[in-house]
């Protein structure tokens, strides 16, 4: 029986242009930039880890890849955790973002080479139709919009089958915003030509 178990809503925008190379290429493209900047969001709706409950959570996890792609590793990360969270809800959160805890970040942890620590801001995490909106304090703040699908205006273009940790079927969406400054990852854009995504997720472990 899982141990934890997470569910809620997922954005991120990265400084690749729209469409991500990565993401299409199972992680061996190179990045439009040379290397990868992504900010990957989550809202937890309904969660727990060992009788911690997770409920109304958020959480960021901040990537850069220095290499020709994805898939050479030598990733840093940081995360990023609702300064609301108590000790024990961000030591749980911790564990599950590291992948220490098992579950689907557990899969990229063998191309991550630093964890370059944990900071504590109040997340804010929007949703508006096709609009996601995520701010941390002064670390991040990010959004996108989804591209509409001509058969179901309401709804976004969807790529299936990806290889992405937070789920197989991301909506499409371009970045509105991308502003990151924190562990040393600095990326600042507003052109509306960058990638980003959102989906539902759901993990256990």
């Amino acid at each position: 029986m899982a141990n934890w178990h997470l569910s809620g809503e997922y954005m991120e925008t990265c400084n690749c242009d729209f469409v991500c190379p990565c993401i299409t290429s199972n992680l061996t493209a190179r990045p439009t930039e040379g290397d990868c900047k992504a900010a990957v969001a989550m809202r937890v709706d309904k969660g727990a880890k060992d009788g911690v409950k997770l409920d109304g959570t958020s959480f960021i996890v901040l990537l850069y890849s220095p290499g020709a792609s994805m898939a050479d590793g030598n990733i840093t990360v940081g995360l990023i955790i609702d300064d609301k969270a108590s000790d024990a809800q961000v030591e749980a959160i911790s564990a599950i973002a590291s992948g220490s805890a098992g579950g689907p970040m557990a899969a990229l942890a063998p191309l991550v080479g630093r964890m370059a620590g944990v900071e504590r801001r109040p997340i804010r995490f929007e949703i508006d139709g096709m609009k996601r909106s995520v701010r941390a304090g002064d670390l991040i703040d990010q959004a996108c919009e989804g591209i509409a699908s001509a058969t179901a205006p309401d709804q976004a273009i969807v790529l299936e089958n990806v290889a992405h940790p937070v789920n197989t079927r991301l909506a499409l969406a371009k970045a509105t915003r991308s502003r990151f400054h924190a562990f040393g990852v600095d990326w600042d854009d507003s052109t509306g030509s960058r990638n980003g995504h959102f989906a539902p997720f759901a993990w256990s472990g």
